[in-house]
């Protein structure tokens, strides 16, 4: 790999191991030994329908995904997803419930703790708006129990949540890319891990949620996917992820739905005037029975993606992920530690209060002091790190692709960064 390569802490799309990009070069000249590029080769080649079928056994496998949910594979990214749940989520409820009693609302939980569950929940607000008997309620916004009461600088505490008794939807990001927050890893589903998950303010409170019943619990996982292992995977209706962030190149998106989510979405819209008419591009329907190929997909970013996982499944998966991911996000956040301590650097989520394992976000004290730090990290290779417009800041991404090398030379320079400023 070429030596001018940087250091690359962008949040997306974001890096890829070097020996992935070696590989897929080489694909895209001669893709599985047929003479042609992987970005010229028809998807429904048996060589390309072979390697989707491996994607998905790398996916299932890793993530120990049971056989009650697909795996399908989808375009149009997270915003793409904002409105497919919501879709095929009321279409599953109106054939579970055709006919609701005089008063009776088809509910959408959001549970809002960043940007994205935000722009989601305002994207059901639009889509059902006008849609008779269909309300959403925000279950919790974080930005209510903020130190300012307008920011997401933490997660709520569980008291906060108001969950729906029959909700049609319980939608949650898991972790926010732009505001740097993450639920922690619940504990595993049995009586000691349900009292675990109580005391801690800082899990998704999987025991607030109705009980006895299919949940239809939705996850956007798309900063977070494959970095370490998904609690109560099988409790969820639907997890999804684009792929930019840990997984491969920009145009792919991974879907884990479970069977009974796979619904029939025009007979729903014959049923009732609560189901909204769904394109067919985004009936999860649509895309299980064309398996994933009802359209051309996105070829070279599956190809990518596929040499990622396999790549994974060699060091360990997502547990030896999760080990290698604590170690990089403790090494900064002790180092942010510092550099409060010296009046340099201000957190804005603190790791013990949902600070994000992917992306660490902090601000630079100081008059210019912003403009300092992101020089100085440049002229040393270090790009990506400037925060998010809509929040500004320092953004440090963590994902798999980032070598404790390349977090090893970033913790270097803001200790660096930490003495200069304090002795200017």
């Amino acid at each position: 790999m070429a030596s001018d390569r940087v250091l690359n802490f962008s949040a997306g799309p974001s890096a890829l191991p070097d020996s992935v990009l070696e590989q897929a070069t080489q694909g895209l000249l001669n893709f599985a030994n047929t003479g042609i590029g992987i970005a010229e080769i028809s998807h429904r080649s048996k060589e390309f329908l072979a390697f989707l079928d491996e994607l998905e056994s790398l996916v299932r496998e890793q993530l120990e995904v049971p056989q009650t949910h697909r795996i399908l594979f989808a375009q149009g990214g997270g915003t793409g997803q904002f409105a497919a749940v919501v879709m095929n989520m009321l279409a599953r409820d109106v054939l579970l419930r055709p006919n609701l009693a005089e008063g009776e609302e088809r509910v959408l939980d959001y549970v809002v703790t960043g940007s994205w569950s935000r722009t989601a929940a305002k994207e059901a607000t639009n889509l059902t708006e006008t849609v008779p008997n269909v309300r959403v309620n925000i279950a919790v916004d974080a930005k209510n129990n903020s130190a300012d009461g307008a920011s997401y600088d933490s997660l709520p505490p569980h008291s906060a949540y108001q969950f729906s008794e029959n909700p049609a939807l319980i939608y949650y990001c898991e972790n926010e890319t732009v505001n740097g927050i993450q639920f922690s890893k619940a504990p595993s589903d049995d009586a000691s891990g349900e009292e675990l998950n109580k005391k801690d303010e800082t899990t998704f409170p999987f025991h607030l949620l109705p009980k006895n019943t299919l949940l239809p619990l939705v996850a956007d996982y798309s900063s977070s996917f494959m970095s370490r292992p998904i609690p109560r995977l099988a409790d969820h209706a639907i997890i999804y992820a684009g792929a930019q962030k840990n997984i491969g190149p920009a145009g792919l998106t991974i879907l884990i739905v479970r069977q009974d989510c796979i619904v029939d979405v025009d007979a729903a819209v014959k049923l009732s005037r609560s189901a909204i008419p769904v394109p067919s591009i985004l009936s999860y329907k649509y895309l299980a029975d064309g398996k994933s190929v009802p359209n051309t997909p996105p070829v070279f970013s599956v190809y990518v993606s596929g040499l990622v996982l396999k790549r994974m499944k060699e060091l360990g998966g997502p547990k030896y992920y999760e080990e290698f991911n604590r170690k990089k996000k403790e090494k900064v956040y002790e180092t942010v530690k510092e550099g409060e301590k010296r009046g340099v650097f201000r957190s804005k989520v603190p790791e013990d209060k949902g600070g994000s394992w992917m992306n660490v976000v902090f601000e630079v004290v100081g008059d210019g002091a912003e403009g300092r730090f992101l020089k100085g990290a440049e002229s040393k290779g270090m790009k990506g790190l400037k925060g998010h417009r809509s929040v500004g800041g320092i953004r440090a991404t963590l994902y798999n692709a980032v070598t404790e090398e390349a977090t090893d030379a970033l913790v270097a320079y803001m200790k660096e960064f930490i003495e200069t400023e304090t002795q200017a």
